[in-house]
């Protein structure tokens, strides 16, 4: 549950600019117009067919049909988001979401424990400016079930909202509130709202509200927005998947046809709210480096200037080959990252572009050349390189976005935000249409339009934050609620609701792809599942070697300190390769709609590509061309360095991202292969020793085709694909004799508790982190371990969460996990909590897993019994996507699992008993855990002293001792 600022019914292609961390995990930047535009063959026609009917009452149905998997998406759109809050009542939109998913009058508990029980998959629910949403992916067997809990909070919610519930999500939300302020630039948005649109426009604030607001939220008052806005009239339900359109609406009308319609209530008007004068801010907050940020008021969704201001957006900043990354990035070397962004609304939508200044750089200097390549592009207008390039790349992300039926961005998404923003599910083939019909002439025409004058600029800098101020809440004007409109009638219904909501006892079996196997010219194994029904074709070339290497190419003689090597040297193998130096590289993958990238887990590292199908030749080229002949420039080297410290310096500033850099040494021990940060990027001074000879020495070690895999999943045979793959990588060869995998020796844990804190003052949070070694993903008994951890703290329902989210409401989320390794495994429980629950938090972690692991509240069998549903259920709809089937075979090569392993786990958690799910429970020690805790040390250090967990220490964030070397 949570609340997004941005709706993109298209997909369309974005780079988030703000999260440097994913910089420094690889992901490289680069970007220059190409010379010339690849001619491609003829393209593959993509669309979402649907039919759709509306119900007497007014509830507006589309149904799309897929029959790739037995699962349906059910989505329903509510078309009520921030804007049309009442003064004074500010967060009240997404406040009620948190509250639709506390159970209903006829289902007395969470909305989530159901779907649990039936194995849903991508379930949520969000709110923004204009809308609320709540999608999740059912069995086909269970879509009656589904309907039933949607139709149920939809017309009979209010006997379930009293005053203990309303306080609870009331403080879930604060929490979440408080966690999204916490973070580095956390408080921007709510500048950037204040300063774009005037006292009483519908964007002047934020979705999530003000704090006071929500304080003053009454009973009746939240009754009273209940009854505004949450009826059939009002929604768009969303059916896709292994569905018809007859059977959608025998079972819609059963479900939702007895429901009476709300008011009709009249949108606000659009208002673009166009500001005719440049303004500017500067504000401090506790971040790494100065962000600049320059925004436009521009055209509303639905219009062509919209579609057209996205692409120009692509041309300027949105992708690498863009012209602000060329010459701020690659050029004038002034930012670690820029980029653009479209925030497409109903009312008006905005222009972004955000840079994170180098440091010691003059931010005056980056806002210059932004003006000025800006003025030039309004001026002359894109090539026609750049033109075609940003056409196919916004066409490869429509492509890609629709492979799934469901959840964030999937059909069911693209059709709702279709229907409800301008009333035709189908207004994605328009903006297509209006995107690639679009000239250069046109764009220069939209940009001169909108990009001038009336941006306003904020400038983050460095330093203490202060607590933004919040006006008081003020009474709304009361609200006379009118009649429905007459027009809608109900229908009769047979659903008996006074039994409840009805679990299926039938679910649909299993089904994985079948693996084919081939040998390359290179001795590479290849493994292909064939995916029809998207022009795309997907591959990961998997190596070994991986981030716990780093510590065996140190060893090796002239190479000294090298943590973060694995990361930095797969992260520059797309950063120029052959004669391609890294702009034209990135040139070449855009003007193909290819994406390629590489990176390095704990084990192994990959090499990926997803090919539209129509260029799968060029795309395996340039593939094997990055692969085979990385340049390391010097100058790329040196360019990515400065960003990838960049950062490290972001990473440690996120109350997460320190806790989780600091943790691993702390539980491995220093000189451990795996005792480095979980992000594997390094630190400031190993990345700033690392050679060009670093770099090669790893490629030369790791990257070797006799001892990889290449798995590719999606439109394409053995027949196909083993030739082609053959004609780029058949002659490569490894160089030198291969290297044994790198040694990760046992490690002992700890004899008693442990407390580490990191300060952040002035947080209103802190972050709570235990820790604990766990045998190796590949022992016998990780299954069951896995199953004992969802109990504890792997799902919503599960007892971390219940306790700190629903019961307490001091956390947002409280969860816990284990990721995967050849060694010894991190089991992690974790929680944001409130600053003044710090201590209180920790005591209930401590207590909640200490109860568990110990048997004296041992899982029950109902626990158990959920936990195998959500695991063995879940199954047919986890397996939709190329890249779910992709990450599986993964594992199965990392780990030397069998090709029938998801079958084999199924079997082994359908026969597991609450016994040995205690039995595995055990393997956690709650008398050896390593506690890390980020927050303002004022306020909560003293009160952790006094709990006398463990001992405490205070360590900055690269684990020294505070005031240490």
């Amino acid at each position: 549950m949570s609340f997004a600022r941005r709706h993109h019914p298209l997909g369309a292609p974005r780079r988030p600019r703000a999260a440097l961390l994913a910089l420094a995990l690889g992901a490289a930047l680069g970007g220059l117009a190409p010379t010339s535009v690849v001619a491609a063959p003829a393209t593959a026609k993509v669309d979402i067919a649907y039919e759709e009917f509306t119900l007497p009452n007014g509830l507006r149905v589309i149904v799309h049909t897929d029959r790739k998997a037995p699962i349906v998406a059910v989505n329903i759109w509510y078309h009520v988001g921030s804007k049309d809050e009442p003064a004074g009542r500010s967060g009240f939109a997404h406040l009620f979401e948190h509250l639709m998913f506390n159970g209903s009058e006829n289902h007395r508990g969470e909305f989530f424990e159901p779907f649990e029980l039936v194995g849903a998959t991508d379930m949520n629910g969000t709110t923004n400016s204009d809308r609320t949403n709540y999608f999740e992916n059912v069995p086909t067997t269970a879509l009656d079930m589904a309907l039933w809990m949607e139709s149920d909070r939809m017309g009979h919610l209010l006997g379930a909202i009293d005053q203990k519930t309303l306080d609870e999500q009331r403080g879930v939300v604060q929490n979440e509130k408080r966690q999204g302020e916490n973070q580095p630039y956390g408080q921007v948005w709510e500048k950037l709202s204040q300063a774009m649109y005037p006292k009483g426009h519908p964007y002047h604030h934020t979705t999530i509200g003000s704090m006071s607001d929500l304080n003053a939220a009454s009973l009746e008052d939240v009754k009273n927005w209940f009854r505004t806005w949450y009826g059939p009239n009002n929604a768009v339900l969303v059916l896709a998947g292994d569905i018809d359109v007859k059977t959608a609406k025998e079972k819609v009308a059963r479900y939702f046809g007895d429901i009476p319609a709300s008011p009709s209530m009249a949108q606000p008007k659009v208002d673009v709210a166009r500001r005719s004068e440049n303004t500017r801010e500067v504000m401090q907050d506790k971040v790494p480096q100065t962000r600049v940020y320059r925004v436009w008021n521009v055209a509303e969704v639905g219009t062509v200037d919209n579609d057209r201001l996205q692409l120009f957006s692509q041309i300027l900043g949105g992708s690498q080959s863009s012209r602000l990354d060329k010459r701020l990035l690659h050029e004038e070397k002034l930012v670690d990252s820029v980029g653009t962004d479209m925030e497409t609304q109903q009312l008006g939508s905005n222009f972004i572009i955000t840079a994170n200044v180098k440091q010691g750089v003059d931010p005056a200097k980056v806002e210059a050349i932004i003006d000025e390549e800006l003025k030039k592009l309004v001026a002359e207008g894109p090539s026609a390189a750049e033109l075609a390039q940003a056409k196919t790349m916004f066409r490869a992300g429509f492509v890609r976005g629709i492979e799934r039926i469901g959840g964030f961005g999937g059909k069911a998404d693209a059709l709702a935000s279709c229907a409800v923003y301008e009333t035709d599910p189908g207004c994605f083939r328009k903006s297509l249409a209006n995107v690639a019909d679009s000239s250069a002439e046109q764009l220069k025409a939209v940009g001169g339009q909108w990009l001038g004058a009336g941006s306003h600029t904020l400038v983050v800098q460095p330093g203490a934050r202060t607590a933004l101020a919040e006006e008081p809440s003020q009474t709304p004007t009361p609200l006379t609620l009118p009649a429905a409109d007459p027009k809608y009638t109900t229908t009769a219904s047979d659903v008996d609701r006074s039994k409840g909501v009805q679990v299926p006892s039938q679910f649909p079996e299993l089904k994985f792809p079948q693996l084919q196997r081939a040998t390359l010219k290179n001795g590479t194994k290849l493994i292909l599942a064939e995916r029809r029904g998207l022009p795309v074709v997907q591959m990961s070339y998997e190596f070994k070697g991986g981030s716990a290497s780093d510590i065996e190419l140190g060893r090796q003689p002239g190479q000294g300190a090298t943590l973060g090597a694995a990361s930095f040297a797969m992260g520059m193998l797309d950063e120029g390769a052959g004669d391609l130096g890294a702009l034209d590289f990135a040139n070449r993958a855009e003007s193909l709609g290819a994406r390629l990238g590489a990176g390095a887990a704990i084990d192994g590292s990959n090499a990926s590509l997803s090919a539209l199908k129509e260029n799968l030749d060029a795309s395996v080229g340039l593939f094997a061309t990055m692969l085979r002949q990385p340049r390391f420039d010097q100058k790329e080297i040196d360019r990515v360095k400065a960003t990838w410290i960049a950062g490290i310096q972001q990473e440690k500033a996120r109350p997460n991202g320190a806790a989780q850099r600091v943790l691993p040494p702390l539980l491995y021990g220093a000189g451990h292969p795996y005792a480095i940060p979980f992000s594997g990027t390094g630190t400031e001074a190993s990345i700033q020793a690392l050679s060009r000879d670093n770099l090669v020495a790893y490629q030369r070690t790791w990257l070797r085709p006799e001892d990889a895999t290449l798995i590719v999943v999606g439109d394409t045979t053995l027949k196909e694909i083993v030739p082609l793959l053959d004609k780029h990588f058949g002659d490569w060869k490894g160089e030198g004799e291969a290297t044994a995998a790198t040694a990760i020796p046992e490690v002992a844990r700890p004899a008693k508790p442990r407390v580490f804190l990191i300060d952040q003052p002035g947080a209103v949070q802190a972050t709570i982190l235990a820790g604990e070694l766990v045998p190796s993903t590949k022992d016998a008994g990780a299954v069951k371990l896995d199953i004992a951890n969802s109990v504890l703290g792997g799902e919503f329902s599960s007892r971390l969460n219940m306790n700190l989210r629903e019961d307490k409401h001091w956390a947002y989320g409280a969860y816990s996990f284990s990721s995967g390794a050849i060694g010894q495994r991190p089991w992690i429980a974790f929680a944001p909590v409130q600053i003044d629950k710090t201590a209180d938090s920790l005591k209930e972690l401590q207590r909640e897993i200490g109860d568990y692991v110990t048997g004296k509240k041992p899982p029950t069998a109902a626990e158990v019994s959920k936990i195998q549903a959500t695991e063995i259920r879940g199954l047919p709809g986890a397996y939709e996507t190329s890249a779910a089937v992709m990450g599986t075979i993964g594992g199965i090569v990392r780990y030397g699992r069998p090709d029938d392993y998801v079958f084999q786990r199924k079997a082994e958690i359908e026969g597991l008993t609450p016994a040995q799910v205690a039995e595995a429970a055990k393997t956690i020690d709650a008398n050896a855990l390593t506690w890390v805790v980020v927050g303002d040390l004022k306020q909560i250090e003293q009160p952790i002293r006094a709990l006398n967990v463990g001992e405490v220490q205070v360590v900055d964030a690269d684990g020294k001792a505070a005031g240490g070397n």
